[in-house]
């Protein structure tokens, strides 16, 4: 098992990519914290197939956007499994709008999910990390931080700054045997992108965009994250892994 005695944090693990990272860990042998901030009931259901893979798993709803629940979510880490080796930040929603019409509490409330959240996170991991002189961050941007997309400059723009977020962080955390990297994601099936995969236009669009032609389950990008978890990337820092079937490229 690549991630045998290690344990790892995810945020927004309740639910799609999250809840196909945190059993992936799982399965690899980590131990796993399960962020939510909604649904309790969903994150029960991690946790326990996690405990039926035979590892420990534990619930923490919290707001990773704020300093209290970015503690919160790490701090349970080392309360109940006395350390952090892993941190997904994964959590994330969308308010998308066009430019001229969009809120300021559109702009601050994808900006503080996507972007602020992060730098808490890794804020609060890093010191437990430091004293370790070990672990690995992972970081979660998509293809719209890369090239942009049409009704969603918030998005857009907090997806490019954590790949900025990223770079900066595997500078400053590299003397202490911290690794961070990131890895942007395409269209995965999950609720989040559930407009543009349902509806036949937006398919259309999106799908001539993809060089693989389809979209990415949760479970198959699932994987990237545990190589980034794992010894397998120990020589490995402040990169960005592109998992979306090619859309990047074009």
């Amino acid at each position: 098992m690549k991630l045998e005695g290690k344990v790892a944090v995810v945020t927004g693990g309740s639910r799609g990519v999250g809840r196909a990272i945190s059993i992936a860990f799982a399965q690899e042998g980590a131990d796993v914290v399960v962020n939510y901030a909604t649904r309790p009931q969903a994150a029960e259901e991690v946790v326990k197939e996690i405990e039926g893979l035979g590892r420990r798993a534990v619930a923490v709803g919290a707001d990773v956007a704020t300093t209290e629940g970015a503690e919160r979510v790490v701090g349970a880490a080392v309360e109940n499994f006395g350390r952090i080796d892993v941190l997904v930040n994964n959590a994330g929603f969308t308010r998308p709008a066009m430019l001229h019409k969009m809120t300021e509490e559109q702009w601050d409330a994808v900006l503080g999910i996507h972007l602020k959240a992060p730098w808490l996170c890794i804020k609060a991991a890093s010191k437990y990390m430091m004293e370790q002189k070990s672990g690995s961050i992972i970081n979660v941007t998509s293809v719209a931080g890369i090239v942009g997309t049409v009704g969603q400059i918030n998005y857009s723009a907090a997806k490019g700054g954590v790949i900025a977020l990223t770079k900066s962080a595997a500078r400053e955390l590299a003397r202490y045997g911290i690794r961070v990297n990131c890895i942007s994601l395409g269209i995965v099936e999950t609720d989040m992108t559930e407009k543009i995969r349902t509806d036949p236009k937006l398919a259309e669009i999106y799908m001539g965009r993809i060089l693989l032609k389809r979209f990415a389950t949760p479970e198959e990008v699932a994987a990237a994250f545990v190589f980034f978890a794992s010894e397998d990337s120990r020589y490995i820092t402040g990169q960005l892994l592109s998992v979306d079937g090619g859309y990047g490229m074009t």
